[in-house]
């Protein structure tokens, strides 16, 4: 079996450890099918956490994009880049996984639930540092050319949810270093991992000396 996020698993494990629960804002499901809710509030998370950056960086300038609140921190085209790869190599595991046959027997091995889930990616009480291969340079130097590269790669994720049935979802079993999930976890850890690093553009534009213009 493969293991889901093992490259990134060290950035994410400790959060899993005392995190809070988080509510996620569920969608109206006027005329939807039971079966299909799950792929609804899916779908309305990844909206919801694009929105978000967007909301965040809109307008922002050249040296907003790049100052950073410390040497040892990132600025928010650092946050960004890491978001956009992050969400590449996390979507090309989950496609793997969803892509190979179901293991629906596992199921019992899943003691995370959705909502933990979440709440533990978005936890920012605890730190760690990003694998070499995720480490960002600064690439993004305007708000449209960081939103341009995300909305290329967020369409194919979303393409992908649309293709599959909640059997799909919820049948395919992967291990990660906060135990086994489902292939409906696997995506939306992905999602809430840009939250995270949404949260963490937030502080960097927070910070006291973060420029005006």
């Amino acid at each position: 079996m493969k293991k889901l996020f093992i490259p990134v698993g060290a950035l994410f494990a400790m959060s899993f450890i005392s995190a809070p629960k988080t509510e996620i804002l569920m969608p109206v499901r006027s005329e939807i099918s039971v079966k299909e809710a799950i792929k609804v509030d899916l779908k309305e998370y990844f909206k919801e956490t694009r929105k978000t950056i967007e909301d965040h960086i809109n307008g922002l300038s050249k040296e907003q994009m790049s100052f950073k609140p410390a040497p040892n921190r990132w600025s928010v085209s650092q946050c960004l880049e890491h978001i956009i790869k992050t969400e590449k190599l996390l979507f090309g595991m989950t496609k793997t996984t969803l892509n190979s046959d179901p293991n629906p027997e596992r199921k019992s091995e899943i003691k995370m639930s959705d909502e933990d889930l979440i709440a533990g990616i978005t936890d920012r009480s605890s730190k760690a540092q990003a694998s070499e291969s995720l480490m960002p340079n600064g690439t993004y130097e305007s708000p449209e050319a960081a939103l341009e590269a995300f909305d290329e790669q967020r369409d194919e994720i979303m393409d992908f949810i649309n293709e599959q049935t909640e059997e799909d979802l919820r049948n395919h079993i992967s291990d990660s270093p906060f135990g086994p999930v489902d292939g409906y976890q696997s995506l939306l850890f992905i999602a809430g991992h840009t939250a995270r690093h949404t949260l963490q553009i937030e502080e960097v534009m927070q910070d006291a000396n973060f420029p005006k213009e």
